[in-house]
């Protein structure tokens, strides 16, 4: 069986800027990859491309078998059943009850009846650590347990695929290594494929099989954590080490950005 994701020669532009040069990834069924870059790597660029909310330049993108670039809108919103997205913020409605966020996807996407919807939220709740929690309100949550009903709104319909944008994104070292925990039980107890987002280099460790390592719109190395630890790139070490390089400045390009004309 093939890759489940397979990101063959990606390019993407934003006007003139490219943003991603070039990038080739290919994840494994059961795994959990880790996308790892700084701010401004492309990290974020890669991802709406992976749920098919930009087309790319150039180059594939094909999950689970699927090249997206041959999908009309109407397939993509089909096909996205199959993947879940945990955000960053959680992303919960607040007029929403805890419960009512989770099952939104069951209301939207299938016809069951509410009884079942309620057994799959409790379900679901249990798997994350919140039974029990269904009626309360996000402001009633803490910060971890916002993302945690996060994980189980996006995990509710069972897709093959899960991507989780910056899931320690503002939590402390306890809270962020509890969900460490929970992404590593979701991959095993329910077989799921998992993508993550992060530049938290204490969460990619844990969690990884493996590290892509995204820097300026290109992929640096893929290997496993012990791989990308000891890797002899200065730019990747750079990131391992918070080291911060100061890019050479062309002087033309500088003024011309200034004066809003183009450099001779």
């Amino acid at each position: 069986m093939g890759p489940v994701i397979e990101v063959t020669d990606l390019t993407t532009h934003y006007g003139s800027r490219r943003i991603l040069q070039g990038v080739s990834l290919t994840v494994s069924r059961g795994e959990i990859m880790v996308i790892m870059g700084g701010s401004g790597s492309g990290k974020t660029t890669l991802l709406r491309h992976l749920l098919g909310l930009k087309r790319p330049s150039s180059g594939s993108i094909r999950l689970l078998g699927r090249e997206l670039s041959e999908m009309s809108e109407r397939e993509l919103s089909r096909f996205r059943r199959n993947l879940g997205v945990a955000f960053q913020g959680g992303a919960l409605f607040s007029s929403m009850t805890v419960g009512e966020n989770i099952m939104l996807p069951l209301r939207e996407r299938t016809q069951l009846d509410e009884e079942t919807m309620e057994i799959m939220v409790r379900l679901k709740l249990e798997v994350v650590s919140l039974a029990g929690f269904e009626n309360l309100m996000p402001s009633e949550l803490s910060g971890g347990m916002i993302k945690r009903a996060a994980f189980a709104r996006a995990v509710i319909m069972d897709p093959s695929l899960l991507f989780c944008d910056e899931p320690s994104s503002g939590l402390d070292p306890v809270v962020s290594s509890a969900l460490d925990e929970l992404i590593l039980r979701l991959r095993d107890a329910m077989g799921m494929t998992i993508l993550v987002v992060t530049h938290d280099l204490d969460s990619a460790f844990r969690i990884a099989d493996r590290i892509a390592v995204l820097d300026r719109g290109e992929i640096l190395t893929v290997g496993s954590v012990e791989a990308v630890r000891e890797s002899d790139n200065r730019r990747i070490q750079d990131l391992l080490n918070r080291r911060f390089k100061e890019e050479e400045v062309d002087t033309d390009a500088y003024l011309a950005r200034l004066t809003g004309g183009a450099p001779e």
